[in-house]
């Protein structure tokens, strides 16, 4: 996978909030490529100590995320993720530690198949008429339904948060920084 700074696309100045919103998704998506773009199986599986988390489990545990939140969550499971399987109900933490070793077209391809799904129901959600406030079919545990609008920009967070981690991680691999 060759991913660059540059073949991510900032997000608009002025738009209407749907795009702004999932504009500002996909930068932080193409953000995560770009950090963990080039590398092999044995550099995505690599930590910086004293963390355990590599850039691989960044990759699935982001298509994890992606999944979880729209198609799961939000849509109801409308697709089968090809990953589900290898679901570790004991372990909170299955998606980082089972991409050690993992080849990185495996971890673009889940990734890939993740988002191609969150922005079809994106897309399928923001045309009806409650569009970014249209709810999840899956309740919060307090019976509390998510609107559209608060999962993406939970989405943002999270990819924001991670990509900071692998902004580390990559720097201490082979030295690549930037924002």
């Amino acid at each position: 996978m060759s991913f660059t700074a540059t073949d991510r696309v900032d997000p608009p100045l002025a738009a209407d909030e749907p795009t702004t919103l999932t504009r500002f998704l996909d930068f932080q998506r193409a953000t995560l490529r770009w950090k963990c773009s080039g590398l092999t199986a044995v550099q995505l599986s690599t930590p910086l100590p004293p963390s355990t988390i590599t850039l691989g489990g960044l990759l699935k545990h982001m298509s994890v995320v992606e999944a979880g939140w729209l198609n799961q969550i939000f849509a109801g499971g409308i697709v089968r993720p090809s990953w589900l399987d290898e679901v570790d109900d004991a372990d909170d933490s299955w998606s980082f530690t089972t991409a050690a070793g993992a080849e990185p077209e495996q971890l673009f391809a889940w990734l890939d198949e993740s988002i191609a799904v969150s922005d079809r129901v994106v897309a399928d959600a923001v045309t009806t008429a409650d569009g970014l406030g249209s709810l999840s079919v899956q309740p919060a545990d307090d019976g509390q339904h998510y609107s559209l609008r608060w999962i993406l920009c939970h989405l943002i967070e999270e990819y924001a948060r991670h990509n900071g981690h692998a902004d580390l991680i990559r720097e201490s691999i082979d030295g690549l920084t930037g924002e």
